[in-house]
């Protein structure tokens, strides 16, 4: 590791700390050359997961995209944060966990539904009518009777 102050690549680890989640290592590190201190956070390097989009195209998961869909469907509703955050992890966690490098945009879309539609049937047709480009009312309506006839509860 090369110091941020002289340039030297020689260096000692003095302090190592694994964080609350165990994912990152904080090392406090001594220059063998200038003596003086700073620090390095290593982490584990994950293989990106590539999302095949409806048009044949991919693009690299984004979780703040993801987010800011979830977030808007449950928007002014009585959602917690945190259980948003939770649903974000949990959906993440589980797409790496398939070991697949490209999944495709619909199965993603498909859990967020699922997991709506156990949380709030307000924001699965909220997320339901972007997702499935709802082009009007009758989209609506007809998603709606097929939800008051296969209730998630």
């Amino acid at each position: 590791m090369k110091c941020p102050f002289c340039g030297e690549l020689d260096n000692k680890v003095i302090d190592s700390r694994v964080s609350k989640d165990g994912s990152v290592i904080r090392r406090r590190r001594e220059c063998i050359d200038c003596s003086r201190r700073f620090t390095t956070y290593e982490h584990i390097e994950e293989i990106p997961i590539m999302i095949i989009k409806k048009d044949g195209r991919r693009e690299v998961f984004s979780r703040e995209k993801v987010g800011s869909g979830i977030r808007k469907a449950c928007q002014k509703l009585d959602i917690s944060i945190n259980t948003i955050e939770e649903f974000i992890e949990d959906l993440e966690r589980d797409l790496r966990e398939t070991g697949e490098k490209e999944i495709p945009s619909h199965e993603i879309g498909e859990r967020v539904m699922v997991k709506l539609h156990e949380l709030n049937d307000i924001a699965y047709v909220r997320f339901a009518s972007v997702y499935r480009e709802f082009k009007d009312v009758n989209d609506f309506v007809s998603e709606l009777k097929r939800l008051l006839s296969h209730p998630a509860r």
